[in-house]
């Protein structure tokens, strides 16, 4: 996961570490299909969901998405 979540930007790099570093043993498969859907998206789309400045895209809005989302955020 922590090569998989590696990234273009810098400001996507430091959040995906942090969050590693704080949840990375305690992901369950639900959160880690969750957080390969996240890595899905483009960078630029990734930081602004991460920071807040835009929502999650109509199918990636669902329960488990959001809260790796939120995981990520709080750590």
């Amino acid at each position: 996961m922590r090569w998989r979540s590696r990234r273009g930007l810098l400001e996507n790099d430091l959040l995906m570490e942090r969050f590693l570093d704080k949840h990375e043993m305690d992901l369950t498969d639900q959160d880690v299909a969750a957080l390969t859907e996240l890595l899905e998206l483009i960078d630029n789309e990734l930081m602004d969901v991460l920071l807040g400045r835009r929502g999650l895209q109509e199918h990636l809005d669902r329960p488990e998405v959001q809260r790796v989302v939120r995981l990520i955020q709080e750590s």
